[in-house]
């Protein structure tokens, strides 16, 4: 099992920049698949970015690429997800999320089983 903590999280204004957080509990952080989602206001959460268990691999939604970068410290078991070019449409509940099964980086929160409580990033124009 794991736990998840995020933080960085904030109110800041288009174009700007951000990065968030999350401290995994645990021993076997290295064996999961980690993943960050958000959800706003109304909305379905969902899929922002994924990395691989050795960070070989990651994987972004189209609206974040080129924008966003995911990354992870196994020897501090932590995850991170730099924001740039923020816009006002970023705006939302951010989720640290992992995943212990297959080595697919999983666009659907389904497969993911554990979570953390969420960081709010506001950004306005």
């Amino acid at each position: 099992q794991v736990q998840l903590v995020e933080s960085g999280g904030g109110l800041v204004q288009a174009g700007d920049s951000l990065r968030l957080s999350c401290a995994a509990s645990g021993r076997t952080f290295a064996s999961y698949i980690m993943a960050w989602f958000r959800q706003a206001p109304g909305k379905e959460r969902e899929f922002v970015a994924a990395i691989s268990r050795s960070a070989s691999r990651t994987s972004y939604a189209d609206s974040v690429k080129g924008r966003f970068t995911i990354s992870r410290d196994n020897a501090r078991n932590t995850v991170s997800l730099q924001m740039e070019s923020l816009k006002p449409e970023d705006t939302a509940v951010y989720y640290c999320a992992a995943s212990g099964g297959a080595a697919t980086l999983f666009i659907s929160r389904r497969m993911y089983d554990y979570w953390g409580q969420g960081a709010q990033v506001t950004v306005s124009s």
